[in-house]
């Protein structure tokens, strides 16, 4: 999971906020961070808002791989439950999937997949899942069968550029 970069505040709906000069900076720094950590999607569904594309579109020329963007109108003002479904379409075939999307509702989603375990990321993650961070999650089986607690929260970053 990755929260768009940090936006601005321009007088425009909340959908066309674009992102501050740091988000800009910081979204490379997300891509480069996932490369490095052999992070590389197969799939990214990205929420349609400009803060969340435009965060895509600078941290994917740092990843070294092409996945497969799907732009996701569902994913922008989705609950958690309503992310999960959008996971859960992911066909078998995709080992590797990166949601682009907006907090509240992602840092929710992951704290509704993964297990208790008291690990530092996971307290850090629940206590604020800031702008550009990155929340990588290890899911057993399908994406069909992927359900509550059913995930193991394995890192929790925040690049900065």
């Amino acid at each position: 999971m990755l929260r768009h970069a940090k936006a601005d505040w321009p007088d425009v709906p909340d959908e066309l906020r674009p992102l501050a000069e740091r988000g800009r900076a910081d979204a490379a720094a997300a891509g480069r961070w996932l490369a490095e950590h052999g992070l590389v999607p197969d799939r990214v569904l990205c929420s349609t808002a400009v803060r969340t594309r435009q965060t895509w579109e600078l941290a994917e020329p740092e990843l070294g791989g092409a996945p497969e963007l799907v732009l996701e109108p569902r994913a922008y003002r989705a609950e958690a439950d309503e992310l999960v479904d959008l996971l859960r379409e992911s066909p078998p075939v995709v080992r590797t999937v990166m949601l682009v999307g907006h907090r509240p509702e992602v840092q929710e989603l992951v704290l509704g997949l993964a297990r208790e375990s008291g690990s530092e990321a996971l307290e850090r993650l629940r206590e604020k899942f800031a702008t550009a961070g990155i929340a990588v999650l290890d899911v057993p089986g399908e994406w069909g069968q992927l359900a509550p607690r059913g995930a193991e929260l394995t890192d929790y970053a925040v690049p900065r550029g």
